[in-house]
């Protein structure tokens, strides 16, 4: 543990060390870095998909799950992807550093100054994308940072940072020690990572819902902030007045991929249109290759089937008797990530909308769209499912700021 937790110490001292490069960086060089990051995606792309490929093999010789195996996956497409996202955050406009807030007595201005936090963790599993994801959001941002991924993902990460990361921040003239990635397996990094309040003070955690909740804990012991993304699952509730080939679209748009956390988790349907509707929303769910778990359930309602390692092509599916069950369902067994309407009565979609407090409501949409990239046209650090002011939902790099309040001569 000790030698673990020196190397995780190692990492965020370098880190802390080249902050300042970063945080001084030009809007050119930083959307230079970024830009660089893309091209080296592309030119080292063979390479990295052989790093991945070993990782995977690797993983399926430990018994890993088909959706894991799914999220630890680098396909051609995903590469290409990953890189063009990047291209889109060095093209996305820089948050405005100062903002003029008022006039105060004696001729005096207030104006609020948005500053870098300085070292930001990041802990994740098996998702090499991730590197690249947060890596960026954290370059755009100006903040170093001490990334942290499962032994799983780890060859695939590392390769990620040689090839691409470190080498495009040197070349923008950026200290390539301020992303650092820590280089042990042992789970005891993450728990490292959250005790270092005077060098990484905030920490993103992605990951399973009991080990993620754990690290805020202790974190919290130790006077570490975090942005927790601890659960997922989508919830769609078929309204008495949905469109019956709507509904049906919504569940089989929502179940494209399964080892996901937003992807349809709960499916809860009117009695009223319960027998009219069901036909046609189980076919959607077989010709996914998804079974339903219908009542009497052996299991919680909201129970996350992504997470499940020999379940995950499951969707719990329950009848209620009211749009005021659902929202109540939705709320109090679920993870408040996301839920979902089919209906046609703007009414049921505005009460719906009043009633559900989770992090993302939509109305005839999948709950697939939760998504930084696909709702903001950036990477996201994670979902933040906080229910306290703050940032909540998609993170990106317009939240990992910090306010300072300066007040100035007219």
């Amino acid at each position: 543990m000790d030698e673990v937790a020196k190397a995780v110490a190692e990492c965020a001292r370098a880190a802390k060390l080249a902050a300042p490069s970063l945080a001084a960086a030009s809007v050119e060089a930083v959307d230079g870095a970024l830009s660089g990051m893309a091209e080296r995606l592309l030119a080292h792309r063979e390479e990295i998909l052989e790093a991945n490929r070993a990782d995977v093999e690797r993983a399926k010789a430990d018994g890993m799950s088909a959706g894991l195996l799914d999220r630890l996956t680098i396909t051609p497409d995903r590469l290409t992807g990953m890189a063009e996202q990047l291209r889109l955050l060095a093209g996305a406009p820089h948050q405005e550093r100062e903002v003029e807030v008022s006039t105060l007595d004696g001729g005096l201005r207030l104006v609020e100054r948005r500053r870098p936090v300085g070292v930001i963790g990041a802990n994740y599993e098996a998702r090499p994308n991730v590197t690249v994801d947060v890596a960026s959001q954290l370059v755009k941002s100006r903040n170093a940072g001490v990334l942290r991924t499962g032994s799983a993902a780890l060859g695939s990460a590392q390769r990620l940072r040689e090839v691409v990361i470190a080498p495009a921040l040197a070349e923008a003239g950026i200290d390539a020690d301020c992303v650092q990635l820590v280089p042990r397996v042992e789970r005891e990094a993450a728990s490292a990572l959250v005790r270092l309040p005077e060098l990484v003070p905030l920490v993103i955690l992605r990951g399973s819902g009991d080990s993620t909740r754990a690290l805020a804990t202790e974190a919290a012991v130790h006077g570490v902030r975090t942005l927790a993304h601890a659960d997922g699952g989508g919830v769609l509730y078929v309204d008495r007045g949905a469109d019956v080939t709507k509904a049906r679209d919504l569940v089989y748009a929502s179940l494209d991929r399964l080892g996901v956390c937003n992807r349809l988790n709960l499916l809860l349907i009117h009695e009223d249109i319960h027998d009219e509707a069901w036909p046609a929303l189980s076919e959607a769910l077989t010709e996914r290759g998804v079974t339903p778990s219908l009542a009497p359930h052996e299991h919680p309602i909201g129970y996350e089937w992504a997470l499940d390692s020999e379940r995950e092509a499951t969707v719990t599916v329950a009848k209620v008797g009211a749009l005021a069950d659902a929202v109540e369902i939705a709320n109090e067994r679920t993870s408040g990530l996301a839920a979902g309407i089919a209906t046609e009565d703007r009414a049921a979609a505005d009460a719906f909308f009043d009633g559900y407090t989770g992090t993302g409501v939509f109305w005839n949409a999948p709950t697939r769209l939760l998504d930084g990239f696909k709702l903001l046209a950036v990477p996201e650090t994670g979902i933040n499912l906080d229910k306290v002011p703050g940032p909540r939902g998609p993170v990106t790099y317009t939240d990992l700021y910090v306010r300072q309040y300066a007040v100035l001569p007219a």
